[in-house]
Parts: C-alpha cells; structure tokens; sequence
C-alpha cells in the first residue's frame, strides 16, 4: 500500500474509533490525526480537505462494501422478507469481516444520530443506488397499506439495525463474545419484516415519530 493511502487507512481507521467512543461533534482533527499515529495535525484537512470530507470517506467506504452484495441478492429477491435480508444481510457480513474489536455498527449509529452527519448521509445517498431500489421494491409489495404508513415504517429500519447492531458490537467488545452477525441479521430481518406487514390500527398520511426523515443506512 502506498504511503498516502497507508496515511488514509490510518485516519478513517482512528476516526471511525473515536467518532464510535465519544461521538462525532467530541472529537477534534488533530485528535484523529494523533490517534493514528501521524504527526500531522492537519492530516485530515491534507488528505481529505476537512471533517465533512473525512466522514463522506467514512461513509462511502462503508457503502462500497455493501453495494455489490445488496444487488446480488436483491436480484434473486421475491418477497418482502427477501427485499429486507438484501439489506441487512450484506451488513451483518460487512460488520462479521472486520478486525475485532470493530467499531463500524458503533459510528454508524451516531452518524444518523448526529445532525450534521445524517445529513451527509442524505446527500450521499446517490452513491448507494440498490439501497434505493430495494425501498422502492419494499414500497411496492406493500401497496395494500396506507402509503404515509409505509414511509413511517420504513423510517424505523435504519433506527432499529442502527441501534441493535450498536449495542451487539458493545456487548462484542466488553464480554468478549464470539461475533454471531448471521443470527442478528436473520433475527432483524424477520422483526422487520413483520413490522413492515403489520396490519394498520389507524390509517395515517405521515410518519407521526419524526417530521426529520431517517438517513437510510449506508
């Protein structure tokens, strides 16, 4: 690897920590920049122009991950339940691959929890097309529902693999514990999948949680 990219790796890898530990808007440049070893304080505004290019590095690196495999089983998808493993699953593979401790379900979960951040995620959304696709196939095989309700629930997704995938990779880390992404997945997928289908007690135009939409995940 050459030295730059070396240098790159480094700063996503110490951000991606410290955003995860102490949240986005806690932690300086130059912390990032000393935590990966470089003696640079400006390293990150030298090999990314700033914090906002630091975190589109963060997210698309992680979207990349994820865009290839969402559309090979989104190809093979005929059902909800389909559409929602071509989702998730890619993310529990993704989370399963990386070094232990990891830290990535961690930054992602502040990521749409930090104003700023989400709102990047929003605008980089673009880079993320089968995510897309498959919302509007989710959409679709739930015509039969209120479409305010559709959206409300589809809002929730991101919040709940978001928050769940946090907490295991906390529990990961503190007890130890053997990585076992598969099972969270397929356990999300279905909890998801019968929100999704759940019948309607009162129909509604909007999503009555939040007036901000959810980012969706990378």
């Amino acid at each position: 690897m050459a030295r730059s990219a070396a240098a790159r790796s480094a700063l996503l890898d110490a951000a991606e920590r410290l955003f995860a530990e102490s949240g986005i808007a806690q932690v300086s440049d130059r912390r990032v920049a000393e935590a990966a070893g470089n003696t640079n304080h400006s390293a990150v505004h030298y090999y990314f122009g700033g914090r906002e290019g630091l975190l589109t590095a963060l997210i698309t690196r992680h979207q990349d991950a994820l865009e290839e495999p969402r559309r090979a089983l989104f190809a093979r998808s005929d059902s909800v339940l389909d559409d929602v493993r071509s989702l998730v699953m890619p993310y529990m593979d993704a989370l399963a691959s990386l070094p232990r401790p990891s830290w990535r379900a961690r930054f992602l979960n502040q990521a749409i929890n930090d104003p700023a951040t989400a709102a990047l995620m929003r605008r980089s959304a673009g880079s993320a097309p089968t995510a897309a696709s498959i919302a509007r196939s989710v959409a679709a095989r739930l015509g039969h529902l209120d479409p305010g309700v559709i959206a409300g629930r589809a809002s929730l997704i991101t919040l709940i693999v978001a928050t769940a995938c946090a907490e295991v990779e906390a529990r990961i880390e503190r007890d130890g514990q053997d990585p076992r992404w598969q099972s969270v997945g397929d356990f999300l997928s279905d909890a998801i999948t019968g929100m999704l289908l759940a019948p309607i007690s009162q129909a509604g135009t909007r999503n009555p949680l939040t007036e901000t939409p959810t980012p969706s995940l990378p």
